[in-house]
């Protein structure tokens, strides 16, 4: 309990968890369990539903319903509060946060005595503000519609057209990024319209269909290890999927991108997964930062100076003891960790602050699937590929699923996926990304100087 300022009357200590992904929503549901009613709960979420986003690429192919992979956050709010709002700035010194309602922009101020920074991070465009305007990005579960709908309209779209360059423009379908996210949503896209190709478009021929992927480094997947990055690399390109490596997306237009080795790919299409940065509020609080802009903390997930407050996930920047590392913004960690600042934020309420217990877990391993049914996974040192790796990415982050419900939707869709066609129907727009002037082929490089064009070769 805590004593209020100039009276003999107490109230309940206020816990603030700014966030509701993987990070936040844990704690959240922890929380509840190791505090029950020894303190005032509240989660501050711009969505007010958990996102599954490992499953994020299978909403773009239409494999699983974005209900599927979405869970209301209050379903998780036994006994604490929720707030719809965004986060507009946080004031450690005098313990209050500024939030703004979703639904009619009210700003309100929220004070707390713990606080959880769990806030994730934000897609990392390099300042470059044409390939922000004009790419795909794929973290939210706006994004996967967006991209679904695109890929079906992009279909519909070159079915009609009978300009052969154009309808290769069309067809033309540029990933940035060789991690997780790029590869995945990349095999899932290409998988896609091949199939859907195949099945109702006459006037496509699904040969004529290319994705693109432009990795910056040697390589894909550079997280499961060289051997079974090769793997992986030479498999996508079997599938089809072009994989252009040490190379960097450096600008685009609504029909191009152009690569830092002066090439410039026709397309109509940009996905970028090219990587992730810390939410600005978090990189400019006023305490310590690692070189990413993370929150320095202890092994207990406190910031440094001031133990009221704890970070974890993509905002914490904590060093593994044994191997000297930081550890990486995964989901699985996120898990673990939320656990620990649960136990850890009883342990300081109830002033047993000795009954904390440090956070050191070791990755148990990564995974990836690229390609149908096959998949390349890490784990505990050991190598695994093919259907096997495919198998147990499906099995493990099904048993992670939130809730019971969301298990058995998931596991319904995916077996009606093994009997019935690609579904190509587009659900609303949320995010439209039209080629306002597509008359002739890639018309915006064609107006470019003679003086600027010459250095460029065209893919």
């Amino acid at each position: 309990m805590i004593r209020k300022a100039g009276t003999s009357e107490t109230r309940l200590p206020k816990v603030l968890i700014l966030g509701g992904g993987f990070a936040g929503s844990n704690v959240l549901r922890e929380a509840q369990k190791t505090l029950g009613t020894r303190a005032e709960i509240t989660l501050v979420s711009q969505d007010n539903f958990f996102l599954f986003t490992p499953m994020l690429p299978e909403i773009s192919s239409g494999m699983l319903h974005p209900s599927d992979i979405s869970t209301p956050i209050r379903t998780f709010c036994k006994t604490a509060n929720f707030c719809h709002a965004r986060v507009l700035s946080i004031d450690l010194d005098s313990k209050e946060v500024k939030v703004v309602r979703i639904f009619d922009q009210k700003e309100m101020v929220i004070e707390y005595d713990y606080l959880v920074l769990a806030m994730g991070s934000k897609d990392n465009f390099f300042g470059n503000v044409n390939i922000e305007e004009f790419a795909f990005t794929v973290k939210t579960l706006e994004d996967a519609i967006a991209i679904r709908n695109h890929v079906v309209s992009v279909l519909e779209c070159a079915d009609q057209e009978h300009d052969k360059v154009l309808q290769e423009q069309l067809l033309r379908f540029v990933v940035v990024g060789g991690g997780f996210a790029g590869i995945e949503i990349a095999t899932e896209i290409n998988h896609f319209m091949h199939d859907a190709a195949r099945e109702f478009y006459k006037n496509i021929d699904h040969e004529r269909i290319k994705v693109i992927v432009v990795s910056a480094r040697n390589g894909i997947l550079p997280e499961v290890g060289e051997e079974l990055g090769n793997f992986a690399l030479d498999y996508v390109r079997k599938s089809g999927i072009e994989v252009i490596t040490n190379t960097k997306a450096v600008d685009a237009g609504e029909d191009h991108v152009l690569l830092s080795d002066n090439t410039i790919i026709p397309c109509a299409t940009l996905i970028w997964a090219g990587g992730v940065v810390v939410e600005p509020l978090i990189a400019d609080l006023k305490c310590q930062h690692g070189p990413s802009g993370r929150v320095v903390v202890d092994q207990y997930l406190r910031v440094q100076d001031r133990h009221e407050i704890f970070a974890l996930g993509d905002c914490a920047h904590l060093v593994e003891r044994n191997s000297n590392t930081v550890y990486p913004t995964t989901a699985q960690i996120a898990i673990r960790q939320a656990k620990a600042v649960a136990g850890n934020l009883a342990a300081s309420i109830g002033g047993n602050e000795s009954a904390m217990v440090s956070f050191d877990y070791k990755n148990k391993g990564v995974m990836a699937t690229i390609g149908k049914r096959v998949g390349v996974a890490l784990i505990n040192g050991r190598k695994i590929h093919g259907f096997a790796a495919w198998l147990l990415w499906r099995t493990f982050y099904w048993m992670n699923l939130p809730t019971n419900e969301k298990k058995v939707k998931v596991a319904f869709d995916w077996m009606l996926h093994l009997v019935f066609r690609a579904d190509i129907m587009t659900v609303g727009f949320i995010k439209k990304k039209t080629l306002t002037r597509l008359e002739t082929p890639i018309y915006s490089i064609l107006e470019r100087s003679k003086d600027e064009s010459e250095n460029l070769t065209y893919l």
